[in-house]
């Protein structure tokens, strides 16, 4: 699939990561998707002419993260498999750069309810960060939360409400780690609703939603893109369970940092 890579050189134009990814950001602050299309693809080539497969796989990565909000499975599919082949090709199959792929890909594939396909990749990646002192909490934290997703989807309750037990734990550990933490709470409120159903798990999903609400309106919190983001996404969680003016108060808030963005 490769031909034109070998990892035991150089590369003899190496993509200019950093570079890549912050204007990836300005797009996707925009939400402006051809767009981010178009870069990936224009950079995953210079990576393949320039002979570095350590920057296609980041591209890669990226692509498949832009896939799944695209709702594009079959690019999604693709993008994994080439990620895959070029964690093989680089030798890296239990570092923490395939361990972040791994979930990567297990999280699309949850997002297109592929759930029995994307639950070992999640647990390749929870062995390999957990065997690792080098391991940034935040990625424990966002390992968790998803495989916990996959978990519940799959009536494995008892597993996911430990895994969100330990996605609490490990935020605790990262600065403004509260976000992940109410994403957390809401989770486990759809997990305790699949599981006891609303009328016997209304007290317990109620308490989380109050959680997660106070986690996000920490004053400390910074009002950037990943806030609305989270923002974004969680509104329609709050909704679902009579929690309309929070949900509304989302919303807004995310619509005023695009704006500004």
């Amino acid at each position: 699939m490769f031909p034109d890579f070998d990892p035991g050189s150089q590369p003899v134009h190496p993509v200019p990561q950093q570079r890549i990814a912050e204007k990836l950001n300005e797009y996707m602050s925009r939400k402006d998707y051809p767009a981010v299309e178009r870069h990936l693809l224009y950079w995953l080539e210079e990576a393949r002419q320039g002979n570095d497969p350590r920057g296609a796989l980041m591209i890669r990565n990226e692509m498949i993260g832009h896939y799944r909000k695209t709702g594009e499975r079959q690019k999604a599919h693709e993008s994994a498999g080439d990620a895959l082949r070029l964690i093989q090709l680089l030798g890296y199959e239990q570092s923490i750069s395939a361990a972040t792929t791994y979930v990567n890909i297990a999280t699309a594939y949850h997002s297109f309810d592929e759930y029995a396909e994307a639950l070992p990749l999640f647990r390749q990646a929870r062995a390999i960060y957990e065997a690792s002192p080098a391991t940034d909490p935040a990625l424990l934290g966002g390992l968790y939360n998803n495989m916990g997703l996959t978990c519940a989807a799959l009536g494995q309750y008892q597993e996911a409400h430990a895994l969100y037990d330990r996605a609490m734990e490990v935020m605790e550990q990262v600065p403004h780690g509260n976000l992940e933490q109410s994403i957390t709470c809401l989770n486990r409120a759809n997990a305790v609703e699949m599981e006891l159903g609303m009328d016997r798990g209304e007290p317990r999903i109620f308490e989380l939603l109050d959680q997660a609400s106070a986690l996000m309106e920490k004053p400390d919190t910074p009002h950037d893109g990943y806030y609305a983001y989270v923002c974004e996404h969680s509104a329609p969680t709050f909704e679902y369970y009579g929690y309309f003016l929070c949900a509304e108060t989302l919303r807004r808030e995310a619509r005023n940092i695009y704006e500004r963005t």
